[in-house]
């Protein structure tokens, strides 16, 4: 006995995929030489590389300002809020977000730890009070809980004022200050800051160490009641605006001022550099690559300083962020053969080169080599892992399911075809969005082209859970069974992917919902195709419950189900809920699946589908051939809403050709679509046992065609006029359809079973 792929069933199928991949050494050879020759030119690129600052895919500037790490600009890029940059005025000037003051620059610790970690910020002027300029005392600036202080060395206070004692404070208490006297000319006061000794109405002071508040109180001294003011500045500043007057700077808003920073040492990600820093040191390196200097240590700076060792550079609070200078770069630093190491370089004379480049070409062979054979061996694992994959795929997807139920004898399955995943890929573009045909709850559907030409409907299930694996296997086994010439034939199928592959027939003209709801369809489906149709889906549906190899309930039709070929011949598709049943059942009891308009009342309330809930979803599809209205529609009046209820309910008031569409009154014969119809009130009769079978109805379906025929040769015998059939009617109304467009488009495409 042989399975659906032609194999013996006896057979696994698990030893099938073990010979299809045997790996191509001579061609494997070649392509590993020149992949490790760009490898190489890529690393000796990479080398002279500058090392990154901020932390990865990160932005390292604001404006002309370079954010390292701590610092950073964006989520995930700075270690706490105090370090994060607010990147204003379309990314060109940085903010500290936690402070809201200006950055201007920032610099690491210089080797060995001589001066910390700098940053320079704009900090705001403070006035005696609102009307010199400012807003009164102002806000204390504090850096309490954060990792600034301000710089001692590099800062200093400054008061402007008469007779004025300013002293700087924190939230506490004054802890510095200076007095200032009136000038003894008022009328020629243009000294400048330089100048500023504690006369002439200015007057400076030192900082004390690790001063995290600023705040400023005056206390004015004789009486004097004029304008004052008090910053602290940047010492390096004054240099730079000697020309600046005691009161000029009132005219702007704020100075800059040097804080130093550095990171606490009870963090976690403290602790984690001290950890490498420790590693390091005990490492057997010449230099290490950076190195920590915890507030422990004796440092006055309370928060922890980071810098690059000898022969580095980048930033040194990056995890490894640390990098070795290619000192052989700079052709100053030796005149023979230099070698570049890790923290340093050796420089050696000609004589000992030709020794080295022995060494160093014995060695290259040697890791060439053995580059080649860890490539043979990353191939060799590669394509197990591959096999693995797609053996594992193929139990997901239900292989071994679908091998047991082939093995059943209750299943005489026709040969079909097992596809590979790369020639699907290939059929579809590596299943293109451009080449999607429409998309259910089932999966989506692709169409493609295999390598022989021919046109095909892939589809491509959704992710399965174990439960939906039966489903998928069902559709096969249905499939593969089914050999009818108006039903969707499944061409094959592909387990060894991630989501299970089916490989039907392609439909080039749509669904039939198409054709008789769609309001921008180029022209109507004629009386005599109509009337074709539902004969072809009657006989269908008749093969499946009596003439097929085993029953089959199909439990979904509708007509967005019932697709058109080229030839406008209908096709049954979507199997995905379809049952079959052994020949001495009558029914089977599941979950209620279907389509609301669809749906047989006698099902949904017994949960027991019959072959004659097929004959109920059918004669609905009557209905929508004989008004060209959609089952479910809120745009009927209310009682109507259901096109079975409205239909009935004409029907019972013999209304009947008040409903049915126009393009059907126009050309069928009364007595043609009032046949019709009755059986149409048949099969939707709300006992089940009164409907008749698919076999009467197909049989009464031919008859009015054949009624119909004869009807047309008595005309054509009066007339002696010659009439086309109704199949060449039909072509000849459609000779402008373009029959390259595919109408897949809806909500229901070729077998995506959404319900």
């Amino acid at each position: 006995m042989k399975n659906l792929f032609g194999e013996s069933a006896h057979i696994p199928f698990l030893h099938r995929f073990r010979s299809m991949y045997i790996p191509n050494v001579k061609a494997m050879s070649n392509s590993v030489f020149r992949i490790l020759l760009l490898l190489v030119s890529l690393a000796v690129q990479a080398s002279g590389a500058a090392p990154g600052l901020a932390k990865p895919e990160c932005n390292e500037t604001c404006g002309n300002v370079t954010i390292p790490f701590p610092f950073g600009v964006g989520a995930g890029c700075f270690l706490d809020e105090w370090y994060e940059i607010d990147c204003q005025q379309s990314n060109t000037v940085p903010v500290l977000n936690k402070t809201g003051l200006r950055v201007l620059n920032i610099s690491f610790p210089s080797i060995w730890g001589y001066t910390n970690g700098m940053i320079s910020v704009r900090l705001p002027l403070i006035y005696s009070n609102a009307s010199c300029g400012g807003d009164g005392l102002g806000e204390p600036v504090s850096f309490e809980g954060g990792p600034f202080v301000f710089s001692q060395t590099r800062n200093v206070f400054t008061s402007v004022g008469c007779d004025t004692l300013a002293t700087v404070g924190t939230t506490e208490s004054a802890v510095v200050g200076c007095r200032s006297k009136c000038a003894e000319i008022s009328t020629n006061i243009s000294w400048h800051y330089s100048t500023c000794s504690g006369r002439d109405e200015c007057c400076q002071s030192t900082l004390p160490f690790n001063l995290q508040v600023f705040s400023v109180d005056f206390k004015e001294e004789g009486g004097h009641h004029g304008c004052k003011h008090a910053f602290l500045a940047d010492r390096s500043w004054f240099l730079k605006s000697n020309e600046t007057g005691l009161y000029d700077l009132r005219m702007g808003n704020t100075v800059p001022v040097v804080l130093e920073w550095g990171i606490a040492d009870n963090t976690h990600y403290s602790r984690e550099l001290m950890q490498q820093n420790y590693s390091t040191i005990y490492s057997l390196s010449y230099n290490e690559p950076f190195n920590c200097d915890s507030s422990f240590s004796g440092i006055e700076m309370p928060f922890m300083q980071c810098y690059c060792g000898s022969g580095y550079h980048g930033n040194p609070y990056l995890i490894n962020g640390c990098e070795d200078i290619n000192e052989c770069e700079d052709p100053k630093n030796c005149n023979g053969t230099c070698l570049n190491k890790q923290g340093y370089y050796d420089c050696v004379d000609g004589r000992t080169t030709t020794k080295f480049i022995l060494v160093g070409v014995g060695a290259s062979l040697g890791a060439l080599l053995l580059c080649l054979l860890l490539w043979r061996l990353y191939e060799y694992i590669k394509k197990r892992k591959e096999i693995k994959l797609k053996e594992k795929y193929f139990i997901q997807n239900g292989g071994l399911l679908l091998e047991s139920e082939l093995s059943s004898p209750k299943y005489n399955v026709e040969k079909s075809k097992l596809f590979n995943s790369k020639e699907l890929e290939k059929a579809t573009d590596n299943f293109n969005n451009d080449r999607i045909l429409g998309q259910g709850g089932q999966g989506t559907v692709y169409k493609g082209m295999l390598t022989d030409g021919k046109i095909v409907a892939i589809k491509k299930s959704k992710v399965i859970d174990k439960g939906q694996v039966e489903q998928f296997i069902n559709e096969v086994l249905i499939l593969s069974q089914i050999n009818h010439r108006n039903v969707v034939k499944l061409l094959g199928c592909c387990l060894e992917t991630e989501v299970p592959l089916l490989v039907y027939e392609f439909i080039s003209n749509g669904t039939l919902y198409e054709y008789l709801h769609d309001p921008s369809a180029e022209f109507p489906i004629s009386w005599d195709t109509r009337l074709r149709i539902a004969t072809e889906i009657a006989g269908a549906l008749f093969y499946l419950h009596s003439a097929a190899s085993i029953p089959i309930y199909h439990r979904d039709i509708k007509s967005t189900n019932i697709l058109l070929d080229e030839k406008y011949r209908a096709k049954v598709a979507d199997f995905g809920t379809s049952k079959s049943i052994s020949l001495d059942q009558t029914h089977i009891t599941t979950l209620v699946q279907g389509t609301f308009g669809y749906l047989d009342p006698e099902y949904f309330q017994s949960s027991q589908f019959t072959d004659k809930s097929d004959v109920y979803s059918f004669g609905v599809v009557l209905v929508e051939l004989l008004t060209g209205q959609k089952p479910i529609s809120l745009q009927r009046e209310q009682v109507g809403r259901s096109l079975v209820t409205y239909f009935i309910n004409s029907m019972e008031e013999i209304r009947l050709f008040d409903i049915v569409d126009a393009h059907v009154l126009k050309e069928g014969k009364k007595e043609e679509i009032a046949s019709m119809a009755k059986l149409a009130k048949r099969c939707l009769n709300l006992n089940g046992r009164k409907r008749p079978t698919m076999k009467e109805a197909a049989m009464e379906l031919e008859g009015i065609r054949k009624l119909q025929n004869l009807s047309g040769m008595q005309h054509n015998q009066e007339y002696r006029e010659p009439t086309e059939s109704h199949d060449a009617i039909f072509a000849s109304s459609k000779s402008s359809i373009d029959m390259n467009i595919i109408t897949f488009s809806g909500v229901q495409p070729l077998l995506t079973g959404e319900t």
